[in-house]
Formats: structure tokens, sequence, C-alpha cells
């Protein structure tokens, strides 16, 4: 029960502090005037994004990726709550699945509300541009990787060795 709790807690805040910093966006930002934060390395900017990270299938002429992406969301949701059911408690493993699990509902929030996700973190050096993101991507990514050494780092349980010896 317990993974559970963190997996909602660390989810609810990445959701969260997601809808907030895009409101805040939205109501901060004018689009075609981006705001320095570091000259020649990060402006806010304001972008709805239509397609998936990166801006794949950010096409305004084509409806489907919105089912698509709703259809993805979902399917990565049953796969992070069937994971964590299949796992033995791991409290970074509940919380690096929670950050993914919320920045997924964050950018799910904005397709639903929007049909596009609120991007507005532009990373650049010199004409070279990151393609604009926002917090959620940001907790997705965090969460993945931060799952990704903990898989890896942990150790095999007992049972499972002897399987293999067999």
């Amino acid at each position: 029960m317990r993974k559970y709790t963190i997996l909602g807690g660390y989810g609810l805040l990445a959701l969260v502090l997601d809808q907030l910093t895009k409101w805040w966006a939205v109501a901060a930002i004018d689009p075609p005037h981006p705001v320095t934060v570091i000259p020649g390395l990060l402006d806010l900017v304001l972008v709805h994004n239509r397609g998936a990270a990166f801006g794949f299938l950010n096409r305004s002429d084509i409806q489907w990726q919105f089912w698509l992406f709703l259809g993805a969301t979902v399917v990565a949701a049953a796969a992070i709550v069937a994971l964590l059911r299949s796992s033995r408690f791991n409290a970074w493993l509940s919380a690096a699945l929670g950050l993914v699990l919320g920045g997924a509902l964050g950018n799910l929030v904005d397709r639903i509300r929007f049909r596009a996700v609120i991007d507005f973190v532009d990373v650049y050096v010199g004409q070279w541009h990151w393609p604009a993101f926002n917090v959620a991507d940001m907790a997705i990514c965090i969460g993945a990787i931060l799952a990704c050494i903990v898989i890896w780092r942990t150790p095999e349980a007992p049972e499972k060795r002897k399987e293999k010896k067999s």
C-alpha cells in the first residue's frame, strides 16, 4: 500500500506543478515575444504542441493524433500500475513512476482542454534550439531515468536467482 501512496504523492506533485506553471505561462507570456531568462541559453515562449515529444506529429491538419496520444497515456498509466504491482517495494521506484505518471497526466489534461500541450521552456545555444518543453516533460524524463537506474541497480530477488540455476 505504501508504494501506491508514494506513486500518488509524486504523481499529484508533478501534475499540480505542471498545471500551475502552464497556467502562469499562458497568463504571463505573450506568444510573439519570448521572455529571456538567461541570454543565449534560456527563454520562456508559449507554444501549443498538438504532437508528441519534440514536436513529433505537431500538425494542425490532422486530428487522429489526439486519439493516439490519449490511448498512449492510458496504456502508459496501466503499464506503470502493473509494473508497480509486480515489483517489490522500493520507494525510489514508486517515486520515479509517480513522476512519469504525473507528467503524462499533466500533458493529458492539456490535450483534453486545449487539444494541444502547452510548452514554454526554450533552451538554446546560438541558433540551435532544443524543442520547447514543460514541467510535465521534465517529470517524465527525470522519472524515466530514475526508474531505469533503480531497476538496473536493484539486485535480483533470491527466488529469481534460484529459478535461473534450475
